[in-house]
């Protein structure tokens, strides 16, 4: 992991001061950058170190921005990861991390950590490492509050679908469930909410996680819902550099925080008021053996 060491720098700064020497940047990242030792660091005594941590912005409900705040279940996860590594909230630089650009920050050194419903498949392996998973999502649909109708993809057929552009899942539908759905496509879910709750499509679909934050949000609760009935599974695990010597702590941390409580509660207060309830069959999930 590559980690930023103020006081070193603060050092090299006022030696060079003195010795009116020219001297490297003190802020930049070299190859000869130290590990941390999470058992040297416990409690957030990183000695002036930080961790960057990619997430997604635009997630209500996992991974958002707003303004300086970042909030969401993958937010959470991530916060306690960091802390039982040793760094406390203030030390995390949080990132950006569009899913088309993940595995090459983690190649980059652009992030040490990356919890951005980043799914755990063997394609990805090829290039990065994952911890984890810290939760099993589901692709699902959210409907109306009042709609009884739409109990699954099959009751879909003739029906109006949104997703996002550029998107797979509702295109899977139409393939494999209800060949007449017809599909509306957006450039964001919350657009895709919108449409919803005007009734210009009876639902939309993406994971059930993903849904489940948007129905959260103030404007849309009480008019949407997730139906509940996922029908695929997304292992979503914590990216990490493939040279990377965190993966066992990762796991460790995580594997704590579903036994103190810690995960059940970030998942609930970050859904509340929704009607969801993560699939029991597979959450919490077990976290795979590191590679």
């Amino acid at each position: 992991m590559r980690t930023r060491h103020a006081g070193a720098a603060v050092l090299a700064a006022l030696t060079a001061l003195t010795l009116a020497a020219c001297g490297g940047d003190p802020d930049e990242i070299g190859a000869d950058s130290t590990t941390t030792n999470p058992e040297q660091t416990e409690g957030g005594g990183g000695g002036g170190d930080s961790i960057t941590i990619g997430i997604k912005f635009d997630q209500p409900g996992l991974g958002y921005q707003d303004g300086s705040e970042y909030t969401g279940f993958d937010v959470d996860v991530a916060t306690y990861v960091a802390e039982k590594l040793g760094y406390s909230a203030d030390q995390i630089e949080w990132v950006e991390a569009p899913s088309a650009q993940r595995e090459t920050m983690l190649q980059t050194g652009q992030a040490d950590m990356i919890f951005a419903t980043y799914s755990i498949t063997d394609e990805r392996k090829e290039t990065v490492a994952f911890g984890g998973p810290y939760f099993v999502a589901g692709q699902d649909l959210l409907v109306a509050e009042d709609n009884t109708d739409i109990t699954g993809p099959e009751a879909l057929e003739g029906k109006n679908l949104c997703s996002v552009t550029g998107s797979t899942s509702a295109q899977r539908i139409k393939d494999e469930y209800a060949a007449g759905v017809q599909l509306l496509e957006r450039p964001g879910y919350a657009e895709c909410v919108t449409a919803l709750t005007a009734g210009q499509v009876d639902a939309v679909t993406t994971d059930d996680i993903i849904l489940a934050g948007l129905a959260a949000q103030p404007a849309n609760q009480g008019k949407v819902k997730v139906v509940g009935a996922p029908f695929s599974t997304e292992r979503y695990g914590v990216g990490l550099p493939q040279d990377n010597d965190i993966c066992e702590d990762v796991n460790a941390a995580i594997e704590e925080m579903i036994e103190d409580g810690s995960w059940e509660e970030a998942v609930t207060a970050n859904t509340e008021g929704t009607g969801y309830t993560p699939n029991s069959s597979e959450n919490p999930p077990t976290v795979d053996a590191c590679a």
